[in-house]
Formats: structure tokens, sequence, C-alpha cells
């Protein structure tokens, strides 16, 4: 062409390199720009500092097209006057750059547009610590405008330029709060444990916390047609970002679904910026837009650097010279060799626990249930209240209801409660009581006990401790004006529940076994899985149960897993949904239970013989009682004696606490700070050196703990043995022989002994006293967690079927264009009427298995082959992880080895080989961080049909299972030293070399699990969109070219 179309690029020369011609420049704006100019039609104009911000508009460079966009330091309205003077085709319009500096404005131009956001709420103050009215913060929520944020929520700036955004963490989860930032070095955010309080010096956004499973994507739109997604990992999950060998931050191309396309024209079209990047957020199903930034570029690809040259031609064209045709060449006029990427280093086959069954198969899912880590012993103190201020307490947060139950668990209620509590005790006692507790005694020590556990842990949190009192007597009085009478609580039942808190023990063992899974579960050297997650084909889903030492357990692990730094907190808010209805819970087998401990009672105090319920069988798993130790009751008496000793010391301990501050260099007793602890993995030296017990454990509430299972183990004046006490005084003792060694407790160690022959048998049987009630129990206990993992295998088989049939039929794209965006606009427009409230009501990481859980709802990042340069990136595993207590793990495992017994399921073989129920016999005990894992591979040689193409295999650990009084060579030593215990490894459930088919599992599992019909039908994940509609190797290269091909569509009717 004769004359060439003139672009003029107005920006700092930060941004475009103004020497971009005389060499290959490797920033994105010097590529595209070198492209546009291979085409042989435009003259590139670089304006340069000195004329944007020295010279006069009107001696500016005269061109046709003008690139303009903000930057710091630059003169948008000078750039204004400019576009006024001579009317350039705008790429970017610049009147609306103005509102991306203001996020208020931001998200009301979203909101215009019907693009969906999160739930928000604006403070705005005219001058720093401005009180409004209309602002209350309370210990886990704020409330604006009458709209209450609960923690975790996010606190964002107004000013568009500053990027210091605070997010606040619940009290449940440990509290805090965590600053992101601009990078800098390899941080991105760092995380306050001490701050809780929010920011009060200027206007503020607070808006609702999107749990993305610790991914950012951030969209690239270059037109309104065209958009470019890549996935980082969040600096909301541990705040380092993670760099390739130049340095550059890593990110990974995934696939739009079309809403999420339709959003990035909606974005495009709201701000009037053809080139724009913004962030998304992908929760539970949804994507919702939380920032725009304006002109951004995708770095380091040379395949959007020609999609978006291609894509600028074209604009330019169809502004400044509309006869000209815009069709693409064949050949792009330009050469550039394109980045390459290592192969990742997965091998294609199976365990090497079980065999190798070809290099043909690859590892699908894995399913793992785990047990939480080492624990302080869980405590409950009953006491009756009668003092008025405890009453006055009561109906103060029951709202003045005195038949009302209240429960106190946040920081103001329990200090409140504490302050009331120090009133009614002295700081230390009066003098020694004689052993004939009097009940006032009893009452003022149960008192003291509340006030040791509301004192310890340095701030309140509602993992660990709550408070429920209950009026139990009332009498009625007049009322102050005389008319009528009211009722008042003259009686009130105290129940404080608390301990059960993850050591410093149980998070090394939890990080420790996250180690293990990434560099043993997976296949590749160790590298495999790290490599699946950061290229986003590693579906991993984490789920907790509500106690809080199981949330931490899995917070611990995923830090382990994912190779994460820094505290636990944010990793938990982010990568772990709490689900107590799945994994919390023994209400529905109360009734078995209750009946399996009364006949354990009878078996072992009245020396029962076990008896076989089972016709005879030659198996010793196979009666009733099974694994009680012979002549148990015999041990009973012992057990009895050796508390009782071992409480006599620890009194002396707890009489003697104060004279030993006084005589060590503390002055108070050491305070224990639950949310730095959460931090540690190591034990407190100073404490320990000190001689105080270890953690935060004063020999008050040690004594308290002892006394209290002396008291109900053997109730003398019945002359009853309580049995269901046998595991609580075995847990206590294998605590302090563990974590307090260093006291030389006289007895401990024969107690253990005693109390571990009798809790080895005691408790597998109180999930069933023999294999039928075990699997009846099991079945009940572990109901929906069945039918969950059975959805999750269900679900993989038939996404990696999908993909399967997809990579056999897929044809080149040479269909027309029209029926390709026809089928992707149908689609879209399904996809908008399944969900026609885009917004989301509330916000919150609990989740439990109802209409709302569907597998369309999970969020999923699906790398795009196009951008990707992986060898594979069809290759996509799915890992499920489900923390919970001991009852779900022995739940879990009786149904596996026991599920043939059912009646449905006559003259099929257990699923678990008879060797290895034998091992699971003789192991008893399930302890911290015990697992199962159920790993699926597919075999790709096989046909789709035949049962043979999905494996199964199971595997379980006994957990830290060692005996802390066994001798312990090397590592497991240097553990014991540390108070750990090491994790014993993965033993198979299968005999070696056997093969359990996907279907026969299901066939073993189904009648245990929750029916399919309670859950919600499968659906097509949005997110795979581009792997599973027909169209998908059709539309997947042009779609995103769609402006190209206007040329060549003009035939086609619309």
């Amino acid at each position: 062409m004769a004359d060439k179309i003139k672009i003029g690029v107005c920006a700092r020369e930060k941004k475009v390199n103004s020497s971009l011609f005389l060499f290959v420049s490797s920033a994105p704006m010097g590529q595209i720009l070198e492209r546009l100019q291979a085409f042989g039609e435009f003259e590139i104009i670089i304006f340069g500092d000195k004329v944007i911000l020295e010279d006069p508009v009107e001696s500016w460079p005269i061109c046709d097209c003008l690139i303009a966009f903000y930057s710091s330091g630059y003169p948008l309205q000078k750039a204004e006057m400019y576009a006024v003077l001579r009317k350039p085709f705008l790429v970017n319009e610049l009147e609306p750059q103005h509102l991306l500096h203001d996020r208020r404005k931001v998200y009301e131009r979203l909101e215009m547009f019907g693009v969906p956001i999160p739930s928000y709420a604006l403070v705005n103050r005219e001058y720093p610590y401005q009180e409004l009215d209309y602002f209350v913060e309370q210990e886990d929520f704020v409330e604006v405008h009458g709209k209450r944020f609960w923690k975790p929520f996010v606190e964002k700036p107004i000013d568009g330029d500053d990027h210091s955004i605070m997010i606040y963490y619940p009290s449940s989860a440990g509290g805090g709060m965590k600053e992101l930032f601009r990078k800098v070095g390899n941080r991105s955010s760092e995380f306050h444990p001490e701050v809780r309080r929010v920011r009060r010096e200027g206007s503020y956004i607070y808006e609702e916390f999107m749990p993305t499973g610790g991914t950012d994507v951030k969209v690239y739109t270059v037109g309104a047609e065209y958009a470019h997604a890549e996935a980082r990992k969040s600096p909301v999950v541990d705040g380092v970002v993670m760099r390739n060998p130049d340095g550059k931050e890593v990110r990974y191309p995934v696939l739009l679904t079309p809403g999420e396309k339709q959003m990035s024209r909606d974005v495009c079209l709201a701000f009037r910026q053809l080139v724009c990047g913004f962030d998304l957020l992908r929760c539970e199903g949804r994507s919702y837009v939380c920032d725009v930034n304006g002109w951004s570029f995708v770095k380091n690809s040379y395949k959007y650097y020609d999609d978006a040259a291609c894509v600028l031609r074209k604009m330019f064209l169809d502004a400044k010279a509309p006869h000209l045709s815009t069709t693409i060449p064949p050949n792009l006029p330009w050469k550039v060799n394109e980045l390459t990427q290592s192969s990742e280093g997965l091998t294609h086959q199976g365990s090497g626990l079980i065999g190798t069954f070809g290099q043909s198969e690859e590892l699908r899912c894995v399913i793992a249930v785990i047990r939480h880590g080492d624990r302080t012993p869980k405590q409950k103190v009953k006491l009756k209240v009668t003092e008025e201020k405890l009453l006055n307490l009561m109906l103060k947060y029951n709202g003045g209801r005195a038949r009302a139950e209240t429960k106190l668990k946040s920081a103001v209620q329990l200090q409140d409660l504490l302050d009331a509590t120090r009133l009614l005790v002295p700081p230390t006692r009066s003098g020694r009581e004689s052993d004939s507790e009097t009940e006032d005694t009893e009452h003022s020590e149960k008192l003291r006990q509340v006030k040791a556990v509301l004192e310890e842990g340095g701030h309140f949190s509602g993992i660990y401790r709550k408070v429920q009192l209950k009026p139990s007597k009332w009498v009625k009085l007049s009322k102050s004006d005389g008319v009528g009478e009211d009722e008042h609580p003259v009686e009130a039942l105290m129940v404080l529940k608390y301990g059960g808190v993850l050591t410093h023990a149980g998070r090394k063992q939890a990080e420790e076994l996250g180690r293990y899974f990434r560099n043993n579960i997976y296949p590749g050297e160790g590298t495999g899985l790290l490599r699946l997650h950061s290229t986003y084909r590693h579906d991993l889903k984490i789920y907790s149960s509500d106690e809080g030492r199981v949330q931490m357990s899995a917070a611990a692990f995923a830090k382990g897993l994912l190779d994460l730094e820094g505290q636990l907190t944010p990793i938990l808010v982010s990568l772990v949904s709490k689900d107590s209805s799945m994994l919390d819970g023994l209400e529905d087998a109360s009734v078995e239970m209750d009946e399996a401990k009364a006949r354990l009672h009878e078996i072992i105090t009245s020396e029962g013989k076990a008896t076989d319920k089972n016709g005879g069988s030659e198996f010793p798993w196979m009666f009733d009682g099974a694994g009680l130790p012979d002549k148990a009751s015999q041990l009973l008496r012992p057990l009895v004696n050796l508390t009782k000793k071992i409480t006599t010391q620890v009194k002396l301990l707890a009489e003697d606490e104060d004279e030993k501050l006084v005589a060590s260099s503390y002055t108070v007793l050491p305070h224990y700070d639950q949310a730095k602890a959460l931090g540690k993995t190591t034990i407190d030296v100073t404490r320990i050196a000190a001689g105080f017990p270890c953690g935060s454990e004063s020999f008050l509430l040690m004594f308290a703990r002892w006394k209290k299972l002396e008291r109900d183990l053997y109730n003398e004046r019945k002359n009853r043995y309580d049995v269901t006490q046998i595991p609580d005084v075995y847990d206590s003792c294998k605590y302090d022989l563990l974590h307090n060694a260093h006291l030389n407790l006289e007895g401990l160690a024969e107690l253990f002994k005693v109390a571990q022959l009798l809790a080895d048998g005691v408790i597998p049987n109180e999930y069933g006293i023999n294999p039928s009630q075990k699997l009846k129990i099991g079945s009940k206990i572990a109901r929906r967690l069945l039918g969950k993992i059975l959805i999750d295998l269900r679900n993989t088989r038939e996404e990696a079927i999908s993909v399967s049939e997809l990579k056999g039929s897929q044809e080149p794209p040479t269909s027309t264009f029209a029926k390709t965006r026809k089928e992707e606009t149908e689609y879209q427009v399904r996809s908008l009427n399944k969900n026609e409230d885009p917004r989301r009501s509330s916000t919150t990481s609990e989740k439990s298995l109802d209409q709302d859980d569907d597998d369309d709802r999970e969020t999923k990042y699906r790398l795009d082959p196009k951008y990707a340069n992986v060898k594979t990136p069809e290759r996509h595993v799915r890992t499920r992880l489900y923390f919970t207590s001991e009852s779900h793990i022995h739940s879990l495992m009786n149904v596996l080895r026991y599920c043939n017994l059912d009646e449905t399921l006559q003259g099929e073989d257990s699923l678990v080989c008879t060797s290895a129920l034998e091992r699971v016999f003789k192991t008893k005990e399930l302890d911290y961080m015990s697992y199962i894992v159920l790993r699926m591979f597919e075999n790709t040689e096989v046909a789709l049909e035949d049962p043979k193409r999905f494996r199964m295999e199971m595997t379980f650990s006994r957990g830290a299972d060692l005996s802390p009084l066994e001798s312990h060579d090397g590592d497991a030593a240097l553990l014991h030293q540390e108070h750990t215990l090491p994790i014993m490894g993965p033993e198979r459930l299968q005999e070696a070399g056997s093969y359990l088919t996907l279907d026969q599992f299901e066939k073993m599992i189904h009648p245990f699990a929750m029916p399919a019909e309670d859950f919600p039908p499968p659906a097509t994940p949005q997110a795979f969109a581009g792997y599973f509609s027909k169209s998908a190797g059709v539309f997947e290269r042009l779609v995103n070219l769609w402006p190209f091909h206007k040329g060549t569509n003009n035939n086609v009717k619309q």
C-alpha cells in the first residue's frame, strides 16, 4: 500500500523500548509492534518521554491510530487534549482510564454492565480515623450500613494505585491478617498473626473473601472478542512468588469458559479499553471480577504475541482502511523461534507398592482419608454455678432470657468470663486442702481450673475453647415497676471444653506426611506432583471436619504437599474446606455404639469368653471382643491404682507450682501463645528447662486431667469400672510419656503398658464388637464419605473417558467458523440460563454435599494446550484429601474389610486380602496421621468398555503408632527427642499383583454409601467446556481469532 497507516505510541519509555527496532526486544510491547510493522501496512511512531512530558500537544506527531495508556507520571489530560485535537482511532479510550484509579468506580461500572463481582460495601472517610455511625467492628466481623462481613474478608483502599490489600482471618482459624502488596523479590504478601483490627486511616472497600483453591486468574483482552487467561499461585497462600530459571513469575495458560469469555467482552465494553487486563476469581463453580488493570500484555508467550498482532492489525484496518482485506495471510510475515519448556518427568507406570501393569497406565485419581496429628488430651469441666456474676454474664449474652442456653466463644465473651472468675477465685491457694475434699473445695478447684484454662494461650481462639452456660433453676421476682413478675436464674450448669490442640509434634507429623505424599504417592521421582500442580493439571481439593486440630492438620499437610512456606492460617483459609456433615459426628451410629460399649463392658468385667457369631470361622477377628487381652478384668485394679499414683504426684507438683515460679527466673507462668505455636514444629525448650509441662498446660490443669480420669475410671461407692475411660487413660499416658518425660513421674511407664494392653482391645471394639456390627456402625458413620468417594471416582472415570474419546475423534479445524461460533454461543446461553443470578448470597469455605456441591460447582483450572508448551496437556490427576478423626478412619477401614459380609454380597471376596486382614487385626490402633489411600489408574491400551480399563489400589498406614517406651535408632531417636513419633509407611490391602477393577470396587462399596439419588446429578464442569464440548477441536484455535475471519464468513447466514 502507498500510504502506510501511522500508529502512534504515546506511552512512557519504561513501558516501550524505544530502540526496539534495532534488536529483538523481549518486552511484550516491542514484540507486538515488531509483528505489526512486519505486515508492511503500518508505520510505528513512538512519541517518547520528552515529547509527552515537555512538548505541547500541538507539536506532537500526527497519527491515524493512537496507543495511549496511563502509568505512573503519565500526563493523561494532555493525551486527552491531543485526542480531541487530532481525533485518531483510540485503542483504549482515554477518559474512562480515570475510572481505573478509583476502586469504587470500577465496581460501580462493572455492576452497571452486569459483570459478577464479590459482595462488597464502602466505608468513606473524610479524614483519617473519622468515626462513622454506619461502621461497626467486632472480633470476627465488620458491619457496614447493616451489611455484615464475617472473617475472612478483604479490605482494599479505594485508591486503585494503592496495592496494600489486607485479608483478616477469623479467630476460629487462629486470627491474624495477611497484607498483599506488589512483588518485592520473591514475596508478594506477609502474614501478621498479631493484627486483628482493621485500618481506620482512610477509605476502604470491604468484600467477602473468595476461596479459590490458592489460584488467581489473570485475563488479557485484545479487542472485545479475544481473551487470554493465565493462572498463578495466589499471594494469599504463603506469599512466595514461584519463578522460573529466568526469574520470571511462573504462570500457565488456562481455558476460559464461555461465560468467562462473555465477561471479558463486557469488561472491554464497560471501560472502553480494547487492550485490558483484569483479575478473575473462580469460586464454587462461578467466576467474579475483582480488579481491572487497564492496558496489559502477556509476558513470554510468542503464540500470544502472534495473536495480539493479528487482532490489532484488524482493528487498525477496520478503522482506517476498511476497503482492505483483513484476512490473515497463510504464512505470517515474521519468524520467531518458539520458547520451549522442559517436559515433566512423570512416568507412565503404575504403583511401585503393588506392582506395575505396563507403561500405558496413568494415575488418574488419589483419594486419601487421613487422621489428624498428635494433639493434647481433650478435656471437659462441668460445674454448677450460683454466683451472681456468672449468672448475669449468662443473661448478658443470651438476650436476658432466663431459660436460654448461652455459648461463649469469642474473645470478648471469654475475657468477660475470665474477669468474673478472677474475682471469684484468689490468685493462689490459701493453704493445702486435706485429702477429703469438701463440696465447696471441689467447686473452688473447678473454678480455678476454668480460670487457668482461660488464662492459657496468650489470646483467645475459638478453635480450642468454648463454654456453655445452661440454666437449671429459676425463681420469680417482681418487676422493677411492681407490675408482674420476671423469671431469674439462680443456678446454671457450666461446661467448659478445651484441649485437643494440635501440638508442635502434630504439625511436624502432618507436614512430613504431606512431603511424603508429594514424593511417593505420585509418579515422577519427587517432582511429579509439583509439576502437575504448577501446570494446572492437578485438581486438588482438601476437606476437613470442623475440629480445630483436624483443620490445622490439613493445612500443615497442604504446606508439605505443595512445598509452601509461612504460617498455617492463610493456608487453611485458602485451601481447606470444612464439611462437618461428612467428616464429623457419631450421631447416626450412637445407638449401635452404645450397644457395643455395653457388650464390651460385659466381656471385660465378667471374664466372658469371646464367642464366634459368624459360623465357626478359623479367623481370630471374627469373634466377639476379638483383640481383648486374656483375663482383662484382672488388669483393671492395677490400672486404677497406677492412675491414682500418677494423680498424687501431679497434685504435689500443682501445689508447689507457686513456689517453683518464685524459685525460677519467671515472675509469672510463661504464656503459651497458640497463634505463635501454630507456626512452630519444635518443642519449647525454655519452658521445659524451667521444669514446666510441655505446651500450654499448667500443673493445675495437668492435675485436673488426671484427677478426672481417676474419678471417672472407678466408682468406689458402686464398685463399678467404666471401661470407656480406658482409651482416655491410655491417651494421657502416651501424651505424658512423649511430651512430659522430663517430669519423671514414677509408675507412668508401667501404667502405659497396662493401659495399652486394654486400649488395644477396647478401641477397635467400640466401633463394633464383631465384624457384622463393625460393618453396620462403619457404614452409618462413613455413609456420606463413602458416597462422596464413589462420586470422586465416577467423575474421574467420566472425565478420563471424555478426554480419551475427544482425542480419538478430534478433527483438524477445517469446519466453517460460523457453525463453531454458533455452538459456542448456544453453550454460553445455556450456561447463563443455568446460573441466572451470578452473585453469591453469602461466603464461606464450609461445604456440604447438597445441591450446591455438584461437581460443576467445584473450581477447576484446565490447562490451555495452545499456549502451554507442555508435552502432555491432557494428563490430569484428581486428588481429594479428607481429614478427619479416629472414628471415620476405623469406620472406613471396617467397611473396606468386611463389606462382603452384607447379605447382598454373599459369595464375594473381601476387598482386603486375608494377609492384610490379619495385619489390620494385629494393628489394632490407627494412631495419629494414620491414613487410607485409594488410587485409580487408567490403562490407555485397554478398550474403554473393558472393566480392566480402570484399576483400583488400596493402601493404609498405622500412623505414628510406635510406643514412646520403645528404643529408637537413628531418625526415630531424634524425633523422640523432639517429642515426635515417626509415621509408619503404607501397607497394601491387596495381594501383590492382584487386579481390583473400579467396577468391582463400586459394587462392593455401593450398599454402604449414600445413595446416588441423594447426590446432585453429574454435570459437565463448565471449566472443562473447551475439552468436552463437541466443537472443541474445531473452534479452539479459531474462536480467539474470530475478528480475522470476517472475510471468509460473508456468505454464511448468522
